[in-house]
């Protein structure tokens, strides 16, 4: 079974890995990555089939140690852990905050079904990654995570 929304708020449905697992190209992708394969299996982080990447999570790993399905749900909200984890150096972790909040009032979903169409390529319908600056079917521009992020600031 595979979930594709998580406890900080991202959508694991344009997550790279994710799509690689959706595609069935893992094998091909670790040797390009030169990686182990087994590391880049994932179903969602909230699933128990996880990437090396998302394993040990300090955030998934409180939220299920609390029960929580969402961050929001917390008295801590919002705790220093997910404060640096929203502002790293990745620019896709930059919309959790705004992404919690869509979840807490438009519901799961709701939210889901609007993630699903924002990472779609409109011409196509092929599901791209937070990076993607062009459809990797049809070639079309666009909207990357780097773009939400500017929306953002």
């Amino acid at each position: 079974m595979k979930k594709l929304n998580t406890y900080c708020g991202l959508y694991c449905g344009s997550c790279e890995i994710f799509l690689v697992n959706q595609k069935g190209i893992v094998e091909e992708t670790a040797k390009e990555w030169e990686m182990k394969s087994k590391d880049l299996i994932c179903n969602g982080c909230k699933t128990y089939t996880n990437s090396v990447f998302c394993r040990d999570c300090k955030i998934k790993l409180c939220a299920e140690s609390k029960e929580l399905d969402y961050c929001f749900q917390c008295e801590e909200f919002p705790c220093a852990d997910l404060m640096n984890f929203k502002d790293d150096e990745n620019p896709h972790h930059s919309i959790v905050l705004h992404n919690l909040n869509d979840i807490k009032y438009l519901g799961t979903n709701k939210w889901l079904t609007e993630q699903e169409e924002r990472w779609s390529c409109s011409e196509c319908g092929e599901k791209y990654s937070w990076y993607d600056e062009k459809c990797p079917n049809c070639s079309s521009p666009v909207r990357s995570c780097v773009d939400d992020e500017n929306k953002i600031k």
